[in-house]
């Protein structure tokens, strides 16, 4: 069994999951995995369907994005992944999607405010919209790994789809979901013109509080594993 196989499955069952529920579509979106104990991920092949896709065509790449496994190209957003990696130690799993109400969102430029306490406790304070950069560009990158600092577990691409991470990749998973739910229950206030209420800010912070210390356990975890 190589060294990458079992991250190379994962991305693979993953990948099946997410398409399966929707969250997939056609060959959009990317999703990765952090190496354990190397400045290395398993990722998506460049524009391939998820449902033919096999381990043998999933992408290791170091940080540098040099190839350390796999024959076929890497997804064009590799490089955004990478940072991304770079810039949080806390995530180990990146799941970027095209999924439809977050991305409703992206286009009428509306960050998620702190809704729901599942929602803060997970995803973070607020779901932000990280500015329109054009796909797999290094402006896109250097947004990106600007905008992640602020500890928050989802975000939204102008124009584009979701960006979500996970401690591992099951709670990434877990992620995409919440943010969906999210979003299509925020769509659906914005529809009443109504006042949108929030959770009171004490609840917000203690919510985020519990977030930030699952947050540095994982630091700890991936410090002692060898992880940067």
């Amino acid at each position: 069994m190589g060294q990458f196989d079992s991250a190379k499955d994962m991305i693979v069952e993953t990948a099946r999951k997410l398409t399966a529920k929707g969250y997939l579509m056609a060959t959009g979106g990317n999703l990765s995995v952090r190496i354990t104990g190397q400045s290395a991920l398993a990722i998506t092949p460049s524009n391939y369907d998820y449902l033919k896709m096999l381990p043998e065509d999933v992408c290791v790449l170091d940080f540098e994005l040099k190839v350390l496994e796999g024959s076929l190209k890497p997804s064009v957003e590799s490089g955004m992944h990478a940072a991304i990696y770079r810039a949080r130690q806390d995530v180990n799993a990146v799941v970027h999607t095209h999924q439809v109400y977050a991305s409703a969102l992206t286009l009428i430029q509306m960050p998620i405010p702190s809704l729901f306490d599942e929602q803060v406790r997970f995803l973070g304070r607020s779901v932000n919209i990280i500015p329109y950069a054009p796909s797999g560009t290094g402006l896109l990158v250097g947004i990106i790994a600007r905008s992640v600092r602020d500890h928050n577990n989802a975000y939204m691409l102008q124009n584009h789809g979701a960006l979500v991470f996970g401690s591992d990749m099951e709670r990434a998973v877990h992620n995409v979901e919440i943010l969906e739910k999210c979003s299509l229950a925020y769509l659906l206030a914005l529809c009443t013109d109504r006042k949108i209420s929030k959770i009171p800010l004490a609840v917000r912070e203690v919510a985020f509080a519990k977030l930030r210390k699952d947050q540095q356990k994982v630091i700890t975890g991936n410090n002692e594993i060898g992880g940067e």
